[in-house]
């Protein structure tokens, strides 16, 4: 065997190896994205919610305030979604609708900290866990799980804006439904 015939068999090897990796994290990262799907799913009817209301107020949550706009863009929910959901998430006392004070012209929707501790009670034991878990990585590690996660989050955003402006070429709307011949 040559030196050039066992290098082509090492990156043959190397290529088969990088294509099964990625489509275990392909699975992976689906699984975990449908489990999340389905936790989020749970607690937004233990809360009488709904699924996209409680991710909004997690949103909300998480940036501090936002603007309905600002909402909408980070969604791709039309405005007057938008508007229902955060009507419905102040009724429920969730959240707050504030003046901006650098623009009167703009209204802020913050999070009410102390009506979203029974939803936090119900993730803080998952919460526990999870920190539990990265803590066993290093930090080089936990610092490449980040870029990753921030990275394949920043093209899913971009994807979903692609979908829901249906900007896309490849996007094909479901086919009508044939209609059924009737027999004999």
């Amino acid at each position: 065997m040559t030196k050039a015939t066992k290098k082509q068999g090492q990156q043959q090897r190397s290529a088969a190896k990088l294509k099964q990796l990625i489509e275990q994290l392909d699975h992976q990262v689906r699984r975990m994205g449908a489990q999340s799907v389905l936790t989020s799913q749970a607690v937004a009817a233990r809360f009488d919610l709904h699924t996209t209301d409680l991710e909004c107020l997690d949103l909300i949550f998480m940036r501090g305030q936002v603007t309905a706009g600002e909402l909408a863009q980070a969604t791709g929910l039309t405005s007057g979604a938008v508007t229902a959901l955060i009507d419905r998430l102040e009724r429920g006392g969730y959240v707050v609708r504030a003046d901006d004070p650098g623009d009167r012209r703009r209204v802020l929707v913050r999070v009410n900290r102390e009506a979203i501790r029974p939803i936090a009670s119900v993730y803080t034991p998952m919460q526990r866990r999870m920190f539990k878990l990265w803590s066993t990585f290093s930090e080089p590690q936990l610092e490449v799980v980040i870029d990753f996660l921030k990275r394949s989050t920043d093209l899913a955003i971009a994807r979903t804006a692609e979908v829901t402006k249906g900007k896309s070429s490849t996007i094909k709307r479901r086919p009508a439904r044939a209609p059924r011949i009737q027999t004999g």
